[in-house]
């Protein structure tokens, strides 16, 4: 009866979610698309698709892992509350699991507490995963033998073996397999690990269950006709250490594919240096540089050993140097050379130098410069024969550098020669490789004097080598020339990497230009995205601080410098509470902008309706240029928005929400909002779905008056105009052009600062708006600042002023 009840409760809850499931398919249809939302190409398709990569095989053993795991468990748990039952009574059954319980939980406390990360970073994760299949495999034959020869336990040796088995079943699981689990997921990509994880945990588990019950139940069929009694609780012995010695199998093919796996996806950017286990990574570093594969891969793996243990990167990579290749081994020495030399190595890197003829010179070159520098005593006279010029450039220029920075009065002046015939050669290749060497160089006295020329240099590769040695050797004197380069569009890349290098020392340069408001917008735009790129916390503490006083498309610049920063996959946004409030802070700033620009545009509208009802035809297209101008003001103040959330939310959630919003379908704008609604927490999130949302301006204008954010009374346009050019900062320059045509064509009677700020101001067309109403209201106050104009470098300013000239001197001849 009991049973049919729950049967009938079951079928019930199966029908009232399966009714729910078509209520939402049917009502929601734009959450359940039939086609992809994204189409991918075929090549980037096949490339991301994991199952033609070893990480299908991974991906499967680790399911099989953690099946035969819960396998294991389950049979353990069967013949432990099998012999419980034969042995105990109720009320001693219900005492003995209350005691073992208790202590059980005391035991796996203590170890968690003293024992399981110690053991888990000290022997590895694949040591302490083997535990409890070894436990299990080994010791519940040997237990139940060993209490079988004591005489006073033979008649319950079974019994107490099972338990002291399931105690240290129950106690390594929830230790030491609990704990390392997640890390066997790290080689998966983070874009499928979660599933992965749910999968493995549900899915993995539950078949493992089916198939476990479906095993004891043929186990208990066949022992019943063809095994006799006493061995009977043998075969599930047997088949539990039959499983064991399964998992420790899979396990080791783990370990093999793990460090295999782990190479690859850090060689593919799906991992990151902060989430990798050194160990492991060092061991796939030495099988995936050993073995056959892409260079392109092996290249990845050097660069991320690099970043993650650059001292240590030498250990690795000094006994594979003779077996890589030229290419891999000029990056290795020149990891090794950025983790400091070490004498340690030099009987790895000398035979690179034995075999000159068949040696690479750039790998030579730097071989030779790790054992000069390496040497406790070198013998510079042997340096002395590379400076021939019958040797290679690169090798004669290094071995110069090596000479300046370690030789005697006379070999310097014998260096310094050499380096004066290799920086004013005529072969662009010669120069190039004189000035690189010149950035190990320390004496530079005397060969200073040819910087300026080669940053003149006819040859783009000599005048970017340069860059990176005025970084390399602070020359500070020539840090302007850094600055400079960042004005054209060859060199720029060049010198953001040179600039970067100087880090702190090169954000007072840096501000200086991105805050220059008579400087190219696309100059200042480069300038903060090298800020963003030194990554130092002042760096983007300087960042911040400027966000929070900046405006328009600087405030803009700022913000996707930020974003860069932290678009690294993993980091969902900036959790620290302190930049949330900032962030909420200039969301309330860009929300009382928008009321204003609201504001404006109501306005404004309201008179165009009455001057249409008048006829002026020049004033009402005015007019429209200028709410045209502010509605467009409002897009940018939109994506400024969507910028500040991108900085507090995952970025793959907001990069939906700001697609779909941008979209001209409703449905998709219904989408974005939707996205926004379960991602935003901030305490403006329904005013700020009502502003995203596709409404009239002035029902936005109300939320935002009802918010508090602003306040609004109808004004009279002269005294709009005057409030909007109060906002000069905030507007865009073509809405600050039309504010002025727009007072002009109205007569509307603007202060002197603001039309001065307005000719000052870097934009041209700007400057001709202001020259023009100025046309309007005073000639005579033109006429005197019009020489001054003259000179203008905008073609439009220059041409105006040219005619307004010629029309005052018509009529003064007149």
């Amino acid at each position: 009866t009991t049973l049919n009840k729950i049967i009938l409760i079951a079928c019930i809850v199966i029908l009232l979610g399966s009714a729910i499931l078509f209520y939402l398919t049917h009502h929601y249809r734009a959450a359940f698309p039939e086609t992809p939302q994204r189409l991918v190409p075929e090549q980037q398709a096949s490339r991301e698709r994991f199952i033609k990569s070893p990480l299908k095989r991974y991906v499967w053993q680790l399911f099989a892992f953690v099946g035969l795991l819960q396998v294991i468990g389950l049979l353990i748990d069967f013949q432990y509350l099998r012999e419980l039952q034969s042995n105990l009574s109720d009320r001693e059954l219900a005492s003995f699991l209350g005691l073992f319980g208790g202590m059980l939980g005391l035991c796996e406390l203590l170890l968690q507490w003293f024992f399981s990360s110690r053991l888990i970073e000290r022997m590895g994760v694949f040591f302490t995963a083997t535990l409890l299949p070894i436990t299990v495999g080994f010791s519940l034959p040997g237990v139940l033998v060993l209490l079988h020869l004591i005489p006073a336990m033979q008649s319950q040796s079974f019994f107490w073996g099972l338990i002291i088995v399931k105690f240290f079943d129950e106690l390594l699981r929830y230790t030491f397999v609990m704990s390392s689990g997640p890390i066997l997921y790290q080689p998966i990509p983070e874009a499928i690990r979660s599933r992965m994880q749910t999968l493995s945990g549900g899915t993995a588990e539950a078949i493992a269950t089916g198939l476990t019950g479906a095993l004891i139940f043929v186990t208990i069929l066949f022992c019943g006709r063809f095994v006799p009694e006493p061995l009977q609780k043998w075969v599930l012995v047997a088949e539990t250490m039959l499983i064991a010695g399964t998992c420790l199998t899979v396990v080791w093919e783990l370990r093999s594919r793990y460090v295999e796996l782990l190479v690859l996806s850090v060689a593919r950017g799906h991992l990151s240096a902060s989430n990798v286990g050194l160990r492991f990574f060092k061991q796939g570093v030495v099988k995936a540089l050993a073995e056959k594969g892409s260079e392109a891969d092996k290249r990845s793996c050097i660069e991320l050993l690099a970043q993650i243990d650059s001292l240590g990167a030498a250990e690795v990579l000094a006994p594979l140097l003779v077996k890589l290749t030229p290419d891999l081994q000029r990056q290795s020495l020149e990891v090794m050379l950025m983790g400091g030399v070490n004498p340690v190595y030099l009987a790895a890197i000398r035979p690179l130098l034995e075999e000159s003829q068949e040696t690479n010179p750039e790998v030579f070159a730097l071989a030779l410069r790790y054992v000069w520098l390496a040497e406790p005593n070198p013998n510079l006279s042997l340096l002395e024969g590379y400076l021939h010029p019958r040797q290679n450039s690169l090798i004669r220029a290094t071995a110069a550098a090596l000479v300046l920075r370690q030789g005697t009065p006379m070999q310097k002046v014998a260096a310094t020669q050499t380096m004066r015939r290799m920086l004013t050669h005529k072969q662009e290749r010669e120069r190039v490789n004189g000035v690189r060497a010149l950035r190990e160089a320390v004496y530079l006295q005397a060969l200073r004097i040819h910087i300026p020329n080669l940053l003149q240099d006819e040859s783009l590769r000599v005048r970017c080598a340069v860059l990176e040695m005025i970084s390399a050797t602070h020359l500070e004197e020539y840090y302007s020339a850094l600055i400079a380069a960042l004005y054209y569009k060859s060199t720029r890349s060049t010198a953001m990497l040179a600039l970067v290098r100087l880090e702190n020392e090169a954000l007072e340069m840096l501000l200086r230009l991105a805050t220059n408001i008579y400087k190219p917008e696309v100059v200042r735009m480069y300038a903060w995205r090298t800020i963003a790129q030194v990554g130092t916390q002042q760096a983007l503490e300087t960042l911040w601080e400027n966000l929070e006083i900046s405006w328009g498309t600087t405030r803009d610049h700022i913000l996707r410098s930020l974003l860069k920063i932290h678009k690294q996959p993993g980091i969902k946004g900036l959790v620290d509470r302190f930049y949330e409030s900032r962030v909420e802070n200039l969301i309330k700033q860009e929300l009382k902008f928008l009321g204003e620009i609201y504001a404006a545009y109501i306005d404004f509208q309201t008179l165009d309706q009455k001057e249409n009802h008048q006829s002026n035809q020049r004033i009402v297209i005015v007019s429209e240029l200028l709410q045209r101008a502010l509605l467009e003001l409002e897009l940018d103040v939109k994506e400024r928005l969507l910028l500040l959330l991108k900085l507090l939310y995952s970025p793959e959630k907001m990069q939906a929400a700001s697609f779909n919003l941008r979209s001209l379908s409703v449905v998709n704008l219904a989408r974005g909002l939707e996205i926004l609604e379960h991602t935003v927490t901030l305490s403006s999130k329904s005013l700020l779905l009502n502003i995203l949302d596709n409404r009239p301006q002035a029902e936005k204008l109300q939320y935002l008056v009802e918010a508090k954010i602003v306040e609004y009374e109808n004004m009279v346009v002269s005294d709009r105009l005057h409030r909007l050019l109060m906002l000069g900062n905030f507007l865009s320059d073509w809405c600050l052009a039309c504010c002025f045509h727009y007072a002009q064509v109205t007569r509307i009677r603007l202060t002197s600062s603001e039309i001065l700020v307005s000719l000052r101001h870097p934009t041209g067309f700007v400057r001709e708006a202001a020259i023009a109403y100025l046309n309007m209201v005073s000639y005579r106050v033109l006429l005197q600042i019009l020489p001054q104009l003259q000179k203008d470098p905008h073609p439009l300013v220059s041409a105006q002023v040219k005619e307004l000239l010629e029309k005052y001197q018509f009529k003064n001849y007149n």
